[in-house]
């Protein structure tokens, strides 16, 4: 037994001092301490909220620009100032994207109708965008009501020759969503000039699309097809004209007298404006967009400034936080939104063409309302995933992320297979001022287009850090 206590020692002595290596003390795993998002969340809101500057930036951009209509010095003013605004805000990468936009002039306009007493009324209107004119001549006709697909699928060929077709086919207030009434009676053939041009009829006259009760009129864009031998003229008149006329046709026949300046010139190029933060870690891009563009009537304020504006605020609070962006963030500012829509397919094909990879794309074009969530265009798995962020939202107001159509500048994105999100916000007033002279700065409340700037802000946050 005092071998086997002497040799063991020695054995084991032996064995210790032979390591060449001293023994390593265990490593203490260390975990990447996740973001706090409630807290990230309330300082994104507490800046925006406290320091945001989009009231302010909207009331630059349509009182002191006005109108920007597409190929109009209004609009290169409004390129001009957005550039200088990134600038001011820190943003150093900003690079114009030439793109298609027609020429187009609106003109002299007018409407007149004559009764059975032989009077002549003036009528309030607006001619489509793009629409064809009359040469400046008088285009004369008697009117023809037809509120129905049916009404116009029953009438004999040469039935509507030489008349004007007078359509008084309002939103249908059932609806509570009034985008979803709004493009229901938009797409309606009756309302198409390609449709009724077809049957023989000279001209196309609208009840504007709005939620309105006054005889504001409201702007629409015209598409010719093709095809089409002749291109009629076509115009919105408000809704208390067009309810009055349908009672008046129910009792007598009514002529009108027409006469549009309205002309074509043409193409030209009006820049598409793109700012981005570039990525700490890739060169992925999450992008943002809104139409920098507007009628040639109005300052554009709801449609789409309010956008504009929203999206300068998202880069600005990323700055002003100093947030570490994982991906690039960009913003597109789209030309041609309003008649012809080149902006965004310009945008689009640049992308396909670079290869570009993008994770995500926002829209904004509501009209800087109260926000209520966002409409997610996209993956059920990548749905599932913003899902989950839902309690984080809710604090702000924002709980809908049921709807799933984001039709916006950002749609041709969705051909290149790009996740796409919609910002929802609360659009009962939005088509009262949509699309007509009563779009102006003092229909937006600065609270609402702030807190839309926040719920931006915190879902851009969100996707470039879990995305």
């Amino acid at each position: 037994m005092k071998k086997i206590f002497i040799i063991l020692p020695l054995f084991l002595s032996g064995f210790l001092f032979s390591q060449k290596k001293p023994l390593k003390k265990p490593v203490k795993k260390t975990t990447v301490a996740k973001f706090n998002y409630q807290d990230e969340f309330r300082k994104i809101s507490d800046e925006v909220m406290t320091n945001g500057t989009a009231y302010e930036n909207l009331g630059e951009l349509t009182k002191g620009i006005g109108p920007r209509f597409s190929a109009t010095p209004g609009y290169i003013k409004a390129v001009e100032w957005t550039e200088k605004k990134l600038k001011s805000i820190g943003i150093e990468m900003i690079w114009r994207m030439e793109a298609k936009a027609p020429v187009w002039i609106r003109g002299r306009e007018s409407l007149q109708i004559k009764t059975a007493n032989g009077d002549w009324k003036n009528i309030r209107m607006l001619s489509f965008g793009n629409s064809e004119g009359t040469g400046g001549k008088d285009l004369t006709g008697e009117i023809v009501l037809i509120n129905s697909t049916s009404e116009l699928n029953a009438i004999s060929i040469g039935q509507l020759k030489d008349k004007i077709v007078f359509v008084n086919l309002p939103m249908d207030p059932k609806i509570i969503n009034t985008n979803d009434s709004y493009l229901i009676t938009a797409k309606s053939k009756l309302i198409s000039a390609s449709v009724i041009a077809k049957t023989g009829a000279k001209a196309l006259i609208i009840r504007s699309l709005t939620t309105a009760m006054d005889d504001t009129p409201h702007a629409k864009m015209v598409y010719y097809e093709p095809d089409d031998k002749v291109r009629i003229p076509a115009l919105s008149i408000g809704v208390k004209s067009a309810d009055e006329l349908e009672i008046l046709l129910k009792n007598q026949k009514v002529a009108a007298k027409l006469n549009m300046t309205a002309q074509s010139k043409g193409n030209t190029t009006n820049p598409n404006i793109i700012a981005e933060i570039q990525g700490k870690k890739d060169s992925k891009v999450i992008v943002l967009g809104a139409q920098l563009d507007s009628w040639d009537f109005g300052e554009g304020a709801i449609d789409d400034g309010t956008g504009v504006a929203q999206c300068i605020e998202v880069l600005r609070t990323f700055k002003a936080l100093g947030i570490e962006n994982n991906h690039t963030i960009r913003v597109v500012f789209y030309a041609n939104s309003e008649n012809g829509g080149q902006g965004r397919e310009m945008y689009a094909a640049y992308v396909k063409k670079k290869g570009e990879k993008h994770v995500f794309a926002l829209g904004t074009d509501a009209g800087g309302y109260s926000p209520r969530g966002f409409s997610l265009d996209m993956p059920p798995q990548r749905r599932r995933q913003i899902f989950e962020w839902k309690n984080y939202f809710l604090p702000y107001g924002i709980y809908d992320f049921d709807q799933t159509e984001a039709i916006q500048d950002i749609s041709p994105l969705k051909k290149l297979d790009i996740p796409l999100a919609e910002l929802v916000v609360d659009t009962q007033r939005y088509f009262d001022y949509h699309h007509s002279e009563q779009d102006t700065f003092d229909k937006v409340n600065k609270r609402e287009l702030l807190l839309g700037a926040t719920a931006m802000t915190q879902l851009i946050f969100m996707i470039d850090k879990n995305w």
